[in-house]
């Protein structure tokens, strides 16, 4: 019996605990928080210090071995005139020989196909990547001498790299967080209320263009590698209390 007792008060006493929890939960949900979410920006401009370019040579021969010595015979051409302009053997990277066998094609009255084998073709390909981008960008643009010297290359517009990306990203992201604070203090000034705890905040992601250009942010970031000089962006949202 006294146990019986006992087991009813702790029921009567946790459903009256638990009317309390509840109406203070209603009395909290009626309560909204209310918010405010701002967008800063964050900007920089910097000179790429890398650069990659790559030129392509190819030979032509009936004979596969004849096509060999004729290509690399270009090979050192091209890599002693690299060196003499100052470029190190170990920034220089040849790629692997493409061999390709190369077919013309007819057709007679009756409209039967055939082919007929009109030689080999072999490709392969220098890269270079350097921090000296004066020197490369110049050797780009001047290819004629390697012409010159019987060689069928090509030269593919280089590509600009800047190795202090992670700081700069650091540096956007302080100045955007800054801009959104001040435009968060602002709308509040205005509003006749004041800023209470930051209540979430959310990265966009990095933008790089070349300066004054046209080119359209791209929702999993733009990185122009084409000019030289870049400019970068990124955006940052921050949502506040209202106090």
């Amino acid at each position: 019996m006294k146990n019986t007792i006992i087991v009813s008060a702790i029921v009567a006493v946790a459903f009256v605990l638990g009317l309390g929890l509840l109406g203070s939960a209603i009395k909290n949900r009626n309560q909204s928080t209310q918010t405010i979410s701002v967008t800063g920006l964050g900007t920089k401009s910097f000179t790429s210090d890398l650069i990659t370019w790559e030129g392509n040579f190819s030979r032509t021969s009936f004979e596969l071995q004849s096509a060999y010595e004729q290509l690399a015979s270009d090979r050192t051409i091209i890599e002693q005139y690299l060196v003499s302009k100052g470029v190190k053997t170990s920034e220089m990277v040849f790629s692997a020989v493409d061999i390709q066998k190369q077919y013309s094609y007819s057709s007679d009255a009756q409209g039967n196909s055939s082919r007929t084998f009109i030689g080999y073709l072999l490709l392969q390909k220098v890269s270079i990547e350097s921090k000296e981008v004066d020197k490369i960008e110049g050797i780009s643009r001047n290819i004629t001498e390697i012409i010159n010297r019987g060689v069928e290359f090509t030269s593919a517009p280089p590509n600009y790299f800047f190795t202090g990306l992670s700081k700069v990203k650091q540096e956007m992201i302080a100045e955007a967080t800054r801009d959104a604070r001040g435009r968060a203090e602002k709308i509040a000034e205005n509003a006749g209320a004041s800023l209470g705890e930051l209540h979430k905040a959310s990265t966009g992601v990095i933008q790089i263009t070349a300066p004054n250009s046209t080119e359209e942010y791209s929702w999993g970031g733009t990185y122009n590698t084409s000019s030289r000089e870049k400019e970068a962006s990124i955006t940052i949202k921050l949502e506040y209390e209202i106090n």
